[in-house]
């Protein structure tokens, strides 16, 4: 089961962290994925120059279950996580929050498919790449569904987003549901057939979050509050402007080196996805009711796919507006001895 998987990954990430000499080196050790985000300009910065006061470092996570084993192994202290992953973790037992939506997914992950499919019917017989557990994932048997196709009638593989690039550019598969800058290089010789947003509007939603351990939390939460608030000042910061972040410009290319992308893809990429507000995210749509009913149902589907073997009856204590809330009071200050 997926805990078992949970502990075994974790091992690994622990013990790649524990060789590179880093597993609490720093004051507060960040997860992140090959997305691209606004805070991300900041990313070298960050590196060089630490957070309030305090050394931070950064460890790239490549999929769901990776992130959800470096946070069960304490390798990391908060974390990237899309939802469907973040409900398995947290109804396996891994002690997590979800304390800031990092964003609403809307176009920004897509299934591009090959010349040989035209329509969804012809999905049947196809093999289509999909990194298990995760948004597009939820996202992509959601649709078979919606078209009354089993997922019996195609071959589903698990494949992190560069191992996706790779399977599609030698001719291995027939499509794949995954988010930039993976999807960018799927579209050069592809067709977007779904995206993430048509879908939500079918009334699935997804999104990434920021995740934190709950003992991190409880241990270090001014340093916690201290990161959501610098996370929201670089998503306000695009909202306000988001052509700072167009080709040519410094958060371009700053951005797109720390996931591997093209700066003159960051600007389009952003403006597929919703960035929330201070004051949405505190709001019944998000931290405040929306997510716990988000996860609740992401842990059906997953005990639906055999992923998870329980579904809680609350997920409430999976999320708290607490340190969003914090931020948007102006109550969250510099993190200081």
């Amino acid at each position: 089961m997926l805990r078992e998987r949970l502990y075994k990954a974790a091992l690994i990430v622990a013990s790649a962290l524990l060789t590179a000499g880093s597993v609490h080196a720093a004051d507060i050790t960040i997860g992140h994925q090959l997305v691209y985000g606004p805070w991300k300009a900041q990313l070298e910065e960050l590196e060089a120059s630490g957070l309030g006061g305090r050394s931070i470092e950064f460890v790239e996570l490549t999929g769901p279950a990776e992130v959800m084993s470096a946070l069960l192994s304490g390798s990391v202290d908060i974390a990237l996580s899309g939802s469907p992953p973040t409900a398995a973790g947290y109804s396996q037992g891994v002690d997590l929050q979800v304390i800031y939506i990092y964003d609403n997914i809307n176009d920004a992950e897509a299934l591009v498919v090959d010349e040989s499919i035209t329509a969804p019917q012809d999905l049947a017989g196809k093999t289509i790449a999909v990194p298990f557990g995760s948004t597009t994932h939820f996202h992509l048997i959601f649709a078979l569904e919606q078209f009354k196709i089993s997922a019996d009638d195609l071959e589903l593989v698990d494949l992190s987003p560069p191992e996706m690039v790779a399977a599609w550019e030698q001719g291995e598969i027939n499509g794949g549901f995954v988010w930039d800058p993976a999807l960018e290089r799927l579209k050069e010789r592809g067709r977007v057939l779904l995206t993430s947003g048509e879908l939500s509007n079918w009334g699935k939603a997804t999104f990434d979050a920021m995740v934190v351990r709950r003992e991190f939390a409880d241990e270090h939460p001014e340093l916690t509050c201290q990161w959501i608030k610098l996370v929201a000042a670089a998503a306000a910061d695009y909202r306000a402007d988001p052509s700072a972040y167009g080709p040519g410009t410094d958060n371009a290319i700053a951005i797109a080196k720390s996931v591997s992308g093209t700066a003159e893809q960051v600007g389009r990429v952003l403006a597929l996805y919703d960035y929330p507000t201070l004051e949405e995210q505190v709001s019944a749509t998000w931290l405040g009711g929306g997510v716990q009913s988000a996860l609740m149902a992401a842990a059906e589907f997953l005990l639906s796919q055999g992923e998870i073997d329980r579904v809680l009856d609350s997920y409430d204590g999976a999320v708290t507006p607490k340190f969003a809330q914090l931020v948007l009071d102006g109550e969250c200050g510099s993190y200081a001895d």
